[in-house]
């Protein structure tokens, strides 16, 4: 028996012959689960699950994976046990050996106690690993989309965080981005104090000049967004609403740097502040929450989370440096996002700007503390001054290539002066009439960085996110009950998953559209046709008021 237990461990240590029994279990195996509870579950569907291997989707894998660890499934792979032992003998037994009934015994043996095990470790552990990956992947882009959805800029907002017991909490923010009152009001259940809430949100409209009200989307938002609706009739103002979603605010107002940026305002009131400001300008209130926090995601506490965050990091990094930041109104946590500026720095620099009043150079930035000129040469590009008396400043020009952009203008016959009249229409298709080549060789400057300038130059400080579609913005509210099968609606995207797109088409809940119902062709991933933040056209397919279910298709009459 020792010496046969010493053969089956070396059957199992053969490399060659795992890699072909491994090949051969993804080729023709199996992910099978059977449910350990006799009780519902959000993992009902895999109650008496099996899908082939080779099929496996990544989504499906991860939810078995989280079921299994909360005690509802029962998850293994499965191999065709007698094919797998017929390939492992052919190769192990010699047709005139004498042994042969023995060396079978032991190659099942080996199989079932060494090797099987150890295969669906190794497949499960790829599989989830695949999995991470491409949900850290969909994570990315969604995140991406969400930071660069369009500011609603020069609005004043009207914030309103719903609750039942403890009230709407209320922020006006001017179109800056400062708050100016905040209140709290009971306009629904068990208070109901619906006269007295719209008396007192109707003055606050018309005291400030509310232009826009953002609602949350999280507890009381149905009833507050009805009693929105119907207070926006009785005022003259042309005042609509936005849905806001909420994902992160909450954390965002207990941490540390709400704490700091509004210390005289408690927990809920701060959270009003920054729905109100996510609106006016998602980036740069959405960098203050843990991107992990903002629920644009799937399975996003099933993955590794430092690689996650690293992941994510680099996507927020990424947008805040496409689109720039003012110099003069980036908080900490947006200017802590910028290359070559870290925390300790951006800190300095709003130290800087308190003790000496607005920058009016970029230069200036060599004043403040621990910000030396290495950091300088990274992050001066990213940095926008809309009101300096130095026009290139206001563009995202490097100083380094201010020489050149000097000079381009005086080739091309504009006056250093053109620039502070705005961008200099037109002067990218003239320098392309010229000869981009022979112009970048003559300034000593690479073409794609002349380019690069010529295009700042027509139009500096441009924001990548202005060519977006803009939020769609309501004046009247939806119920499911209104909802009929083919009825026509436009809609946000808040979700992108692998499955399909969460729409958010006006009535608190969001209606998905599976990948099968988004295209009139064969896709392999819903991002291939849509965005966090697209404005689509859909069609009601089903309405479940029960489970609070809405099917939506992007393709009219596909059910």
């Amino acid at each position: 028996n020792g010496a046969m237990d010493i053969l089956a461990e070396q059957i199992s240590d053969d490399a060659d012959l795992r890699k072909l029994l491994r090949e051969e279990t993804i080729k023709c195996g199996a992910i099978v689960s059977k449910k350990t509870k006799d009780e519902p579950s959000v993992y009902e569907m895999y109650y008496d699950y099996r899908e082939p291997l080779k099929k496996a989707a990544g989504h499906r894998g991860l939810a078995m994976n989280r079921g299994g660890k909360e005690g509802f499934l029962s998850v293994k792979i499965e191999g065709e046990e007698e094919k797998l032992l017929q390939r492992m003998e052919k190769r192990l037994i010699r047709r005139s050996s004498d042994t042969a009934d023995i060396l079978r015994e032991v190659i099942a043996d080996s199989y079932k106690r060494l090797i099987a095990p150890s295969l669906e470790r190794e497949i499960r552990n790829d599989l989830t690993e695949q999995a991470e990956e491409a949900a850290i992947g969909v994570f990315r882009e969604n995140l991406r989309q969400l930071l660069l959805q369009p500011p609603i800029s020069g609005k004043v907002v009207l914030a309103l965080d719903p609750a039942y017991r403890t009230g709407c909490k209320i922020a006006v923010i001017d179109a800056t981005g400062k708050p100016l009152e905040t209140t709290v009001v009971y306009p629904t259940p068990p208070q109901n104090k619906t006269a007295e809430a719209e008396k007192k949100l109707l003055g606050l409209i018309e005291k400030y000049g509310v232009d826009l009200i953002s609602i949350g989307n999280g507890t009381a938002s149905r009833e507050s967004e009805l009693f929105v609706a119907e207070m926006l009739k009785k005022t003259k103002r042309r005042v609509q609403y936005i849905i806001a979603n909420e994902a992160g605010a909450s954390v965002y107002s207990a941490s540390k740097l709400g704490a700091e940026e509004f210390p005289d305002y408690d927990v809920s009131l701060r959270s009003a502040v920054s729905i109100g400001r996510r609106i006016q300008d998602p980036l740069a209130e959405l960098v203050k929450i843990d991107p992990k926090s903002i629920g644009v995601g799937q399975y996003q506490h099933d993955m590794n989370q430092k690689r996650l965050g690293e992941a994510l990091g680099g996507v927020v990094e990424d947008c805040v440096n496409s689109v720039g930041v003012d110099l003069n109104t980036a908080s900490p946590a947006l200017l802590s996002y910028v290359a070559g500026i870290h925390a300790a720095v951006a800190k300095n620099i709003l130290k800087y700007r308190e003790e000496h009043g607005k920058f009016t150079a970029r230069r200036e930035l060599l004043k403040v503390a621990k910000l030396g000129p290495k950091a300088y040469e990274q992050c001066a590009g990213f940095l926008r001054l809309p009101e300096s008396e130095m026009p290139l400043d206001r563009t995202g020009v490097h100083p380094e290539s201010y020489a050149a952009a000097k000079a381009l203008m005086e080739k091309l016959g504009y006056a250093p002066q053109a620039l502070k009249r705005g961008g200099i229409v037109g002067i990218l298709a003239k320098a392309e009439q010229a000869g981009m080549a022979k112009l970048a060789a003559e300034l000593g400057v690479g073409e794609m960085t002349l380019r690069d300038i010529a295009s700042e130059l027509e139009k500096p400080g441009r924001d990548p996110r202005d060519e977006l579609p803009a939020p769609v913005l309501r004046t009247d509210v939806l119920s499911m009950e209104d909802l009929k099968p083919g009825m026509e609606l436009t809609g946000t995207v808040r979700n992108v998953i692998d499955f399909g797109a969460f729409v958010d088409i006006g009535v608190h809940q969001d209606g998905l559209v599976h990948i099968s119902r988004m295209a009139d062709k064969f896709i392999r991933h819903p991002s291939e046709v849509v965005h966090v933040g697209d404005v689509v056209t859909v069609w009601v397919v089903d309405v479940d008021v029960k489970k609070q279910r809405i099917a939506l298709s992007m393709v009219k009459g596909r059910t």
